[in-house]
């Protein structure tokens, strides 16, 4: 038996993965309104570039990126502008944002795209036909062109319509694809990691898209080699997957043409495992040095559902306007896994799966070991929303927060290495020079050390309180 690819440290929460994981990719219908917020991403704010009363078509830039770590953002419906105002988001930012008056009908026959109408140059559709929209949307999204070739398209072609297109990363950090795939004179990049580990328990966004878009993600991974420069490229799938990894095993053998520097590697399920620098160290064995990006060990790491934005962007002049959300939990009247438009209420998609049950308690943004427990479901889905986690109260922890043990379990399961606890507790305290001493910027937020806590102690919310107070020291 092939030697599963792994890393030290890390946790093995419970998945919850049975309860969405057999669910196919079903289409939201076209809402009555949406909330397009100006950022979606990591780093600087767009611009609206519409005002109150304006038309706008499926496909148009609402707001653009004015700086180079920005990503602009398109409408994924025709529609009416009836106000620039502030919204929400899950991680607490209040922010600008574009509202916009959907026109349904419009939407329901005619598509979601600038691209749809060529793409399915003929079809007919009724009007107000649920399953019809449904079933046109399914194909445009999931479905790869005939006979794809890479020849014909140049790496800075690539990367142009990966800017145009507005793409981020789809895994959660949402930072800019068309940065992340810049070409480094100082680090090139010999290896592209497909990240499809998706080791945050619940989610399975990124299962559905392996099984049911896997040929999109060959075509997106391919696309996004040639753009970096890479010459490799790994499939990474954890292994409570096995379908998923067959699947691209056969789509791989099936496509490549040819080429031998395309493969599949069967990581050990295990949380962090999806995470960025402990991939690079499970699939490559290659440390990245704290502070340091993974170009500086010549590798990169990209989505799944981020491969098929890229498919999607090149292919088919398509930006980036919807995504697939897991919406899952035990709270949760029917989980599923929906393609979404961006912009849409979280209510929305929570309605779609019949509402929650009577002893729903808590809506993550996320899964549980890093989402955002929300306040409201009434908060937009960003590039960046991978699921909503609906927990019970059978699922929250009841046991107060005590004083530390001082049982190093919490060092024990970091895969940083780091002493959360130190981190911790000088964050509570307020002591700075303490907390900084313990290098809080390598801490990845993972929640292993509060997963693994016995006193309950919340610290890695603790930590990235720290965080933010110690950048804001720093900024003044």
């Amino acid at each position: 038996m092939q030697k599963l690819h792994t890393f030290a440290h890390g946790v093995h929460p419970h998945e919850g993965k049975n309860l969405s994981e057999n669910a196919p990719l079903e289409v939201l219908p076209p809402p009555e309104e949406l909330r397009l917020p100006m950022i979606q991403h990591i780093g600087a704010p767009c611009e609206p570039t519409v005002k109150p009363r304006d038309v706008v078509k499926a496909g148009q830039m609402v707001g653009e990126a004015k700086g180079f770590v920005s990503a602009s953002v398109f409408s994924p419906y025709p529609g009416t502008v009836t106000r620039i105002g502030m919204v929400t988001l899950a991680n607490g930012r209040y922010v600008k944002a574009v509202f916009l008056k959907v026109d349904r009908e419009q939407t329901m026959a005619g598509g979601y795209t600038i691209s749809v109408e060529t793409l399915l140059e003929g079809e007919e559709l009724a009007a107000g036909s649920t399953a019809a929209y449904s079933e046109k949307m399914k194909r445009v999204y999931l479905t790869a062109p005939d006979n794809f070739r890479l020849r014909g398209f140049s790496p800075e072609a690539i990367s142009a319509a990966i800017r145009n297109a507005g793409l981020v990363g789809q895994g959660g950090a949402a930072f800019p694809t068309h940065v992340k795939l810049a070409r480094d004179e100082k680090f090139p990049i010999d290896t592209l990691l497909i990240n499809g580990c998706e080791c945050e328990p619940y989610l399975t966004a990124d299962y559905r898209l392996m099984l049911e878009a896997g040929e999109l993600i060959y075509c997106g991974a391919r696309l996004a080699a040639k753009a970096v420069g890479a010459k490799n490229i790994i499939f990474c799938v954890e292994d409570n997957k096995p379908a998923a990894i067959s699947h691209m095993t056969e789509i791989v053998a099936k496509m490549q043409q040819k080429v031998q520097n395309i493969s599949i590697s069967a990581m050990k399920t295990k949380y962090p495992q999806g995470s960025e620098k402990h991939l690079i160290l499970a699939a490559l064995g290659r440390k990245v040095a704290p502070g340091a990006l993974p170009k500086s060990v010549g590798a990169t790491v990209m989505n799944v559902g981020t491969a098929v934005s890229v498919a999607h962007a090149v292919l088919r002049n398509t930006p980036l306007t919807m995504r697939v959300v897991t919406v899952t939990g035990e709270g949760i009247v029917r989980p599923a896994n929906i393609l979404a438009p961006i912009g849409v209420s979280i209510r929305a998609l929570l309605e779609h799966c019949g509402g929650l049950k009577e002893n729903a308690r808590r809506i993550l943004s996320g899964g549980p070991m890093m989402g955002f427990s929300l306040g409201t479901p009434d908060i937009p889905v960003t590039k960046g929303t991978s699921g909503i986690t609906v927990l019970t109260d059978a699922e929250l922890s009841r046991v107060k927060p005590t004083n530390c043990i001082r049982c190093g379990r919490c060092v024990s399961v970091c895969p940083m290495n780091l002493i959360p606890t130190k981190l911790a507790v000088s964050a509570r305290a307020q002591a700075w020079e303490i907390f900084e001493k313990h290098h809080p910027l390598a801490c990845v937020e993972c929640g292993c050390c509060t997963y693994g806590c016995p006193a309950a102690i919340p610290i890695v919310q603790l930590i990235r309180v720290g965080k933010i107070e110690m950048n804001k020291r720093r900024s003044n």
